[in-house]
């Protein structure tokens, strides 16, 4: 059985204060601001909290990744505590048991460090070794071919690592940095992610599929693919075997898009820029488009006539798929909670919306996304893009971002580890029939913005 562990999904409501302390959105919320907060603290004082952000180098031989190893070795296990004991005082505050969750996370924790350390291989790129992606795979791999005791079950928390992830997201994503990106890069992500939206949920609905499933199904393909399933079936409540099928779907299609994008980018010569973005616009899991993007950047400069940069492919792709797409979580969940609470339920129920009940169910960990991109907004207030890059981003930023590719490594194995693809077959073909109308529209809609509507502009971007 597939268990999502999380209180959204559940009936018993706290009262007043006491949900601030009780539910686990609001806990994802208070560690992950407060992880920025310090992380700004110590970046006002000229230091930084990198030294407990520990991530692996890249790394070419198992010489270096011993070396590492013993160097780094006791920030591994500082981190590892750091987590433990937060991780378990959020336990134990939502009602869960902490004997069981301490030796999963651990196991957890063990496993992903390796997936990470995988992703970091010099020749992670060319093999596809995104940690995430990687996660994910493995986790699938453990559950369906080898199996796991159950009582392992307490560590694999997908919803609450993967509302940290998002939070943390949002201190990655000032509103300065969408500024940044231009208009035409928000432009086009907000076109491709509403568009495809549309067309997936609509074409389940028309295939007879519930809406709390379509919205799952629209929103893994609108945006990021994972982690936005996951943040909207909370939002709208959708049943615990809703987020596996879209994330088998976007995994499925994500794999094949990081071959078939690339391949056909180089097969049409498609300057890097270009590319980057059209995998920007069609791919719908980041680490598999940094990976697509990655590979076809490398082709630049070759004897194959690839016009452009490495860094023109990797900077298309993070505009459009980084910051465009990936902003739409937080809207998205947003909006389809207030349908679910305010249309969908009164529809099913005959009754009047209480008010009361639009704030219990809104999704917290979104005002900790919000939150976290403006405090990160004001601190990053007055710098150009050029001093971000160079001064604020490798102290301040880069600490973030590792602490959040270790949660949504954390939620991504944790996803695989509970998710049975025998399971998934009782929702029969209807949802791939209505997510792949949705990529074949993507990936033509992608195709016409990024070559046709915008092509000078994506030919021709600046990268310094």
């Amino acid at each position: 059985m597939n268990k999502y562990k999380t209180e959204t999904t559940g009936t018993n409501q706290s009262s007043g204060w006491q949900e601030f302390w009780s539910k686990e959105d609001w806990w994802a919320v208070w560690l992950g601001l407060g992880i920025i907060i310090l992380a700004y603290i110590f970046y006002l004082s000229g230091s930084s909290i990198s030294w407990i952000a520990v991530a692996p180098a890249k790394w070419s031989t198992l010489s270096q990744l011993a070396a590492q190893f013993s160097v780094n070795g006791i920030r591994y296990l500082a981190l590892l505590g750091a987590f433990l004991a937060l991780f378990t005082i959020v336990i134990k505050f939502i009602g869960q048991k902490p004997r069981a969750f301490i030796p999963s996370f651990i196991f957890v924790f063990i496993l992903s460090t390796i997936i990470y350390i995988a992703g970091n291989w010099d020749q992670a790129s060319r093999y596809n070794l995104e940690p995430p992606l990687v996660a994910l795979i493995l986790g699938l791999v453990i559950s369906n071919l080898i199996g796991l005791p159950r009582w392992l079950d307490a560590g694999f928390r997908v919803e609450f690592y993967i509302k940290l992830g998002i939070v943390l997201l949002g201190a990655t994503l000032p509103f300065t940095l969408i500024i940044w990106a231009g208009p035409v890069a928000i432009l086009q992500a907000s076109i491709v992610s509403i568009v495809t939206f549309l067309v997936i949920f609509f074409t389940s609905r028309k295939l007879g599929l519930d809406q709390r499933l379509a919205a799952v199904l629209g929103a893994g393909g609108a945006v990021c693919g994972v982690s936005a399933s996951i943040a909207v079936a909370g939002a709208v409540r959708a049943k615990k075997e809703h987020p596996p099928i879209a994330i088998s779907l976007v995994v499925f299609w994500a794999i094949i898009l990081i071959f078939a994008l690339p391949l056909i980018s180089r097969t049409l010569h498609l300057p890097t820029g270009v590319g980057g973005a059209w995998i920007g616009t069609s791919e719908f899991a980041d680490a598999a488009g940094l990976a697509a993007a990655q590979s076809y950047g490398g082709l630049a400069g070759g004897h194959l006539g690839i016009t452009g940069t490495a860094d023109q492919a990797l900077a298309s792709y993070t505009l459009i798929k980084v910051i465009g797409r990936d902003i739409w979580i937080g809207i998205w969940a947003f909006v389809l909670a207030l349908i679910a609470i305010t249309v969908w339920e009164r529809n099913e129920t005959n009754s009047r919306v209480q008010i009361g009940q639009i704030w219990w169910r809104f999704p917290k960990f979104v005002i900790g996304f919000l939150v976290a991109s403006i405090l990160t907004t004001l601190i990053v207030h007055g710098n150009t893009l050029a001093d971000y890059n160079k001064l604020v981003k490798p102290a301040l930023i880069a600490p973030i971002i590792s602490l959040r590719t270790w949660a949504f490594t954390f939620s991504f194995f944790s996803i695989g580890l509970t998710t049975r693809f025998r399971e998934l077959t009782v929702a029969g073909i209807k949802p791939f029939v209505a997510f792949t109308a949705g990529v074949i529209v993507n990936v033509i809609l992608g195709y016409i913005l990024s070559v046709i509507v915008f092509g000078h502009y994506w030919s021709s971007l600046v990268t310094h």
